[in-house]
């Protein structure tokens, strides 16, 4: 790696890392900020991530076309769009999430490169420089909004690459057995759990804690309303045994069979890999040696979500946190692509006039009271 950039190579007034949710919606709001010398690159391509859910995977918080009485859709990415007036479907799957992702890109003209793979990110004096397997690209300003679903946490436990994590599920239709067992209680395992059990199939679904149980009201930290009446249908209270506050210590194989082994010494027997629920690592590896990290191991951010650390380096997306706020939801991360696009087109010496609108449909510039655990907007 050089020291310094050649000069005759094209050098970006900002890269933007992702084309998830949180790529194509801050590419829309640099957009808006009058930034012209962009790409947002990713290394399959719009929406990629979505499409990769397994089929029967729905969004846990619901579209509204509420546009007509000044608020956004909740997983709408850009001001003027909606995914439940496009889609016209009120919890969108991922492969229809993906569409809706394209058109959105589509429209707004974004500069999109798809199949770029970031191998490696450094900088050097004023630039940051992205090794891919095929060229290097630089730029002033780094936009970091690569997600986390292709990044499964796999836990550290023994005989935890015996198990089938849910970002590798094609359909749950498709997973041959009729008796699973489930690690993670959250989310990723309840879904599991439902259309498991929509399959006629048994399902015991183990958690270290008791996550259905949770009374916090924040669906950051707590399951989401739409998970908890999932939950109630008759046929998932019959198929789905919840084994709560019982944590995996190993997984082992016996015979054609796997078993699934508890701090407290209880043993779960099933034909089927254990399916692990666990989450995702994210993204962040790349780049992680760029940030200050908080005690719970998240980047910390300035006001302006840039690395306090490395000037010129942003976050967006799930991973963002500033204090006690979660911003883990589309309609809570996309609230703060406007302060990333302000602060990259202050740096250029652009005025950003257009970002002002933002305002009005509640993606605030530099507000953190909403999106805080008491937040009721």
């Amino acid at each position: 790696m050089t020291e310094k950039a050649p000069t005759n190579v094209k050098k970006y007034d900002a890269i933007v890392v992702g084309a998830g949710a949180a790529g194509v919606g801050v590419g829309v709001a640099l957009k808006h900020a009058g930034i012209e010398d962009f790409v947002v690159i990713d290394r399959l391509g719009v929406g990629a991530s979505f499409a990769l859910w397994p089929a029967e995977t729905r969004f846990i918080t619901p579209s509204f076309a509420s546009n007509s009485i000044g608020m956004l859709d909740l997983n709408s990415v850009a001001i003027g769009v909606s995914p439940a007036y496009s889609l016209q479907v009120e919890h969108p799957t991922g492969a229809e999430y993906a569409a809706h992702l394209r058109a959105v890109a589509a429209y707004f003209e974004l500069p999109v490169r798809a199949e770029v793979n970031v191998i490696h990110v450094t900088k050097h004096a004023d630039l940051f420089v992205l090794d891919t397997p095929d060229e290097t690209l630089y730029c002033k300003h780094l936009i970091w909004a690569a997600g986390e679903f292709q990044y499964p946490k796999r836990l550290g436990f023994e005989g935890a690459d015996l198990c089938l994590h849910t970002a590798s599920v094609t359909s749950y239709s498709d997973l041959p057995g009729d008796d699973f067992v489930i690690i993670g209680g959250y989310e990723s395992g309840v879904d599991a759990a439902f259309h498991l059990a929509s399959y006629d199939k048994r399902a015991r679904l183990i958690d270290s804690s008791c996550p259905w149980d949770d009374e916090a009201s924040d669906p950051s930290v707590a399951l989401s309303t739409y998970s908890l009446e999932r939950m109630r249908e008759e046929w998932f209270e019959s198929q789905i045994e919840l084994l709560p506050n019982c944590k995996v210590t190993a997984v082992r194989k016996q015979g054609d069979n796997y078993v699934v082994c508890t701090d407290g010494g209880r043993e779960l027997e099933t034909s089927a890999p254990p399916i692990l629920a666990t989450g995702f690592e994210g993204s962040l590896g790349l780049v992680d040696n760029l940030f200050e990290h908080r005690e719970d191991g998240y980047p910390v951010l300035s006001e302006h979500d840039e690395s306090t650390s490395t000037s010129g380096l942003y976050l967006c997306g799930p991973s963002v946190r500033h204090d006690n706020h979660v911003f883990c939801f589309i309609y809570k991360y996309r609230q703060r692509f406007a302060v990333v696009a302000k602060s990259v087109a202050t740096s250029l010496g652009l005025p950003a006039e257009e970002l002002e609108s933002y305002r009005q449909w509640g993606m605030y510039l530099d507000d953190l009271s909403c999106c805080g655990e008491e937040c009721v907007c």
